[in-house]
């Protein structure tokens, strides 16, 4: 069972959904204004998932992210200026400007990667949590994943690894009904995705991904579970992304309706919270607002931040990069 949450972790807790939302927003503004090259998969609507599973998790634990990964790193302690400027891909961002928004990472705080290739990210924490076990810590490894990439192999073989060995993982599906551009139900012939863990033999558990309560006590219980030696928990939190798949407007594709969009708006993650923190009274509508005036002027700071730090050198170019092979 899950510690009930503190005043301090539900304030926490806001105060992640918040810098996500306006993150989120302000990189989904520069990047339609020509800001921000390439593609940006932005997290709006889903900051409850974040926010509620990197509650139960320290710098040592380490997580693996998506190709939607700002909210997993503003979650886990990253810090907006060298994010903004990583998108800008400028010198002082996260990645030195060569991650960029897919590839963007900070080993510091454990976070591993965001990463552009679906389904990537489970195996890297199934190995990570392999480290964590056979080095006899507590450390636990999180792979965030779609309900897409849970057709991979790599999701399937990582969680097959995992289950078998009892490694201290937890493997959170952010189901948002669509694989890129199609329905869930046109991509796999299952309803829910944890469904798929019985197969694996750990614990598969649903929550309203819209919930960061739900979310925050499912993980809790997962994480707990995986840090006393009992293995990984497959957990799968149903929510909805508000923007497109890529970027705010996104290529004008009619694949969802608007009376769909508005009815998951209706229960936007971040009011929803809000109003519970004031009927519990948590905090009032003065320090909510407090929150977002400190949130949007470190924003303001950390634009400026990007847009004044230098292109990397090109004689970086081949600085942190690898191979494996021969000559």
């Amino acid at each position: 069972m899950a510690k009930r949450p503190t005043k301090k972790n539900l304030k926490a807790m806001h105060l992640n959904m918040v810098r996500i939302r306006r993150f989120e927003e302000t990189a989904g503004r520069m990047a339609e204004n020509g800001k921000i090259p390439g593609a940006l998969h932005l997290y709006v609507g889903e900051e409850a998932i974040a926010a509620g599973v990197m509650q139960h998790l320290s710098d040592e634990d380490q997580i693996t992210s998506t190709h939607r990964g700002h909210g997993h790193l503003v979650a886990k302690g990253g810090e907006f200026k060298p994010m903004f400027a990583e998108l800008f891909g400028r010198s002082t961002g996260y990645c030195g400007g060569k991650g960029g928004s897919m590839h963007v990472s900070n080993m510091k705080v454990g976070m591993l990667g965001a990463n552009g290739i679906v389904g990537g990210g489970p195996p890297i924490a199934v190995g990570a949590a392999f480290s964590n076990k056979y080095r006899k810590t507590k450390n636990v490894a999180v792979a965030f994943f779609g309900d897409g990439a849970s057709n991979e192999g790599s999701f399937h073989e990582a969680a097959n690894m995992a289950a078998l060995y009892k490694l201290p993982c937890l493997f959170v599906c952010e189901n948002n009904g669509y694989g890129e551009y199609t329905p869930q139900a046109n991509h796999q012939a299952v309803v829910d995705v944890a469904d798929r863990a019985s197969g694996y033999g750990m614990p598969g558990v649903i929550v309203d991904g819209m919930d960061v309560m739900a979310v925050y006590e499912a993980a809790g219980e997962a994480i707990d579970r995986a840090r006393n030696g009992e293995g990984p928990t497959l957990l799968e939190c149903k929510t909805y992304r508000f923007y497109d798949h890529v970027g705010v407007r996104g290529m004008g594709l009619t694949y969802r309706t608007d009376e769909e969009l508005a009815l998951w708006q209706a229960r936007d993650p971040v009011s929803a919270f809000e109003k519970n923190l004031i009927d519990l009274k948590v905090m009032t509508q003065d320090e909510i607002d407090s929150v977002y005036a400190e949130v949007n002027a470190a924003l303001d700071e950390a634009v400026d931040f990007a847009e004044q730090s230098p292109y990397p050198d090109p004689s970086v170019l081949l600085d942190d990069v690898y191979w494996v092979g021969g000559d």
